[in-house]
């Protein structure tokens, strides 16, 4: 198992830029994927982006593609999401989540078994 915390949210106004880290406590973290969702008050949670565990693979949700990185540095146990070009719609509550299964559906919240507490993200107009 693993344990994962989460940084770097805040309040950025409309085409700011925020970096989101999450620190994993399992010195296995490159066997683990990683992906990245988010929940705002009275929506579902829904996807971001995720990464393999080799960090090859990068996924992105329509919403956020072109304007957020994925990435990992598995010798440093961290994964990180940068936010550029931000949106008020982006403003919601970030997740980092992790899997051990190779075969995982990455889009979907139920196939991801670690969660950290999440950070919260504001983007002002």
């Amino acid at each position: 198992q693993v344990q994962l915390v989460e940084s770097g949210g805040g309040l950025v106004q409309a085409g700011g830029s925020l970096r989101l880290s999450c620190a994993a406590s399992a010195r296995t973290f490159g066997n683990y994927g990683t992906g990245w969702f988010r929940q705002a008050p009275g929506k579902e949670r829904e996807f971001v982006a995720a990464i393999s565990s080799s960090g090859g693979t990068p996924y992105y949700a329509d919403s956020v593609k072109g304007r957020f990185t994925i990435s990992r540095d598995n010798a440093k146990n961290t994964v990180y999401l940068q936010m550029n070009s931000l949106k008020p719609e982006d403003t919601a509550r970030y997740y980092c989540a992790a899997h051990p299964n190779p075969y995982a559906s990455w889009t979907q919240s139920q196939e991801y078994p670690y969660w950290g507490q999440g950070t919260q993200v504001t983007v002002s107009s």
